[in-house]
């Protein structure tokens, strides 16, 4: 019979209190809650949770996610893993709840709305309705994840609206994700059953879904960032708020996870019990979490913590088993087994020339800490008849590369925003499809680092202009078994290099993984060519002076 306690001051959120006691729990509850005079040195909190998370970002597995999470207070995450849904369907979801289960993590996870994301791009699988309702009736899976596909949704495509119905009958939350979407189009969306939204750009964005009845998720990833825009909504609408990362690259999330985001709101002067409720109670609500929360007879989940300002965890709980103290985490490493579905191809030089067809040029532009990107015209030199990377100018070659079809070509365009100066960087981690995409100042310098990551059937490679660096990703082309401290030192060395190459980006290649994403504006670029997705359809490179 497990049992014990843990004193200090605790946190009941719920009735907004702090008082000094101690916490008895027994065979993974808690029993009672004995107040105590006196000042306690530490604080007692509910675990954090994660509300929106894609755990492939992280390039580990759940499990050695789970391992670094919880050091800095995390317990559970509800996640959607459209990610290794798109390379590998259901077989690759099933792998994530799998894998899940071999951890006391509390994950959640999400049958994926979006596979394929859009039907402009080449997908490893298809997850139609059918899939969704068994995936639906899987242990571990507990929502339908979030729905990309609202212009899908708002002009009543069939096949959509057959997978929301499948979570209507099912009594189960849908997740969103519609940047932008305003007025009449929004209304329809929302009455389509779509509950959440971490996609907004603007307080005032934000309170429009929340007047409609949406809950909005404080987003703060590695190539995504709204908190500091969206924070103040803590004064006035606190109940509708989560926080998430959504997409957290391995080197963020050695630096901190959702405590991060506590204590930034906390510091700034919003209600501590407000902040708390939305790291935990609010997402524990919504989505039915099997979390405690404080509270007799809850499950005893929770953190220890020097002070409410500084926000250090000491130690954290699960189901009363400690699973991080004393600097170290208690969960251990698994064996896991290697998913994945990877073209064996290899590209040359003349695969990537691109001729002039007419003298302007669409080009996109990277926002650093966005994923949103701008379209921009350039008019070439009449005496120019093979358009090459300029890197002097920040005109650089961007290829996608299909990863599943080997006869199919390449697709180019250009881009602006990245900086460096020489070499490539390339990744097979493409938003959402996951084909090889790259970035090269020289087609020579692409085909190599292109080929280094088929050769390894994925993974993240930097040619500095002699040679290749690289991280290799065996499981779907997205993760690695290694542990996060691993992969986040390989990680950043990668992102150094790649700074010294000149870009700037705060996260080159997050933002290199989301230009391929189609449904987010504004030019982006998929397996099949440049995609205008203002207009949500393909779009020439070259167009007629006018």
């Amino acid at each position: 019979m497990l049992h014990g306690s843990v004193d200090g001051n605790i946190v009941d959120i719920i009735n907004g209190k702090i008082f000094n006691g101690k916490v008895f729990y027994e065979d993974g509850v808690i029993t009672s809650l004995e107040e105590s005079s006196g000042v306690g040195k530490n604080y007692i909190l509910p675990g954090f949770v994660d509300a929106h998370v894609h755990i492939e970002s992280s390039m580990v597995t759940p499990v050695e996610f789970s391992r670094m999470a919880v050091k800095h207070g995390t317990v559970a995450a509800v996640s959607d893993p459209h990610e290794i849904g798109n390379v590998l369907g259901v077989e690759g979801v099933r792998f994530m709840v799998k894998n899940g289960k071999q951890t006391p993590f509390k994950f959640l996870f999400g049958a994926p709305s979006c596979v394929p994301a859009t039907p402009f791009e080449t997908s490893g699988a298809e997850i139609d309705d059918k899939a969704i309702e068994n995936l639906l009736d899987m242990e571990g899976v507990g929502f339908l994840a979030e729905m990309m596909n609202f212009p899908g949704v708002v002009s009543g495509d069939s096949m959509v609206l057959k997978k929301l119905k499948v979570a209507q009958i099912k009594n189960m939350n849908v997740d969103g994700h519609a940047p932008g979407l305003s007025g009449e189009d929004l209304k329809k969306y929302v009455r389509a059953g779509i509950t959440t939204d971490h996609e907004c750009g603007s307080k005032s964005e934000a309170l429009e879904k929340i007047d409609l009845g949406m809950k909005i998720l404080i987003r703060e990833g590695s190539g995504a960032k709204n908190f500091d825009e969206l924070i103040s909504l803590m004064e006035t609408a606190p109940g509708s708020l989560m926080f998430c990362t959504d997409d957290s690259h391995p080197d963020e999330l050695t630096k901190g996870h959702i405590n991060e985001l506590v204590k930034r709101a906390i510091s700034a002067g919003y209600d501590c019990f407000d902040v708390l409720r939305a790291a935990s109670l609010n997402a524990s609500r919504h989505y039915g979490l099997n979390i405690g929360l404080l509270r007799p007879h809850d499950r005893a989940d929770f953190i220890v913590v020097d002070s409410l300002e500084k926000l250090n965890v000491l130690s954290t709980y699960i189901e009363g088993i400690p699973v991080y103290a004393n600097g170290k985490t208690l969960i251990p490493s698994v064996r896991t087994k290697i998913v994945n579905a990877f073209a064996r191809r290899q590209i040359s030089s003349p695969d990537l020339r691109v001729v002039k067809s007419f003298d302007r040029m669409k080009v996109i532009e990277a926002i650093d800490g966005s994923l949103v990107t701008r379209m921009h015209e350039v008019l070439l030199p009449k005496d120019v008849k093979e358009v090459k990377s300029n890197p002097e100018a920040d005109l650089l070659k961007i290829v996608v590369v299909n990863r599943y079809d080997p006869a199919m070509k390449p697709a180019i365009g250009f881009i602006r925003g990245f900086g460096i100066k020489q070499g490539a960087i390339t990744s097979s981690i493409a938003h959402d499809s996951h084909h090889v995409i790259c970035v090269g100042t020289s087609d020579e310098a692409m085909v190599e680092s292109i080929n280094w990551v088929f050769k390894k059937r994925g993974g993240i490679a930097v040619h500095d202009g002699h040679s290749i660096h690289g991280l290799p990703l065996p499981i779907a082309g997205l993760m690695t078994s290694k542990s996060v401290e691993s992969v986040g030192k390989e990680y950043m060395e990668l992102t150094r290099i790649t700074g010294e190459l000149g870009s700037s980006l705060h996260a080159p290649f997050m933002t290199l993984s989301f230009m391929g994403l189609l449904v987010i504006p504004s030019l982006k670029i998929g397996d099949r060519g440049l995609f205008d997705v203002d207009r949500f359809s393909f779009t020439p490179l070259f167009e007629t002076s006018t």
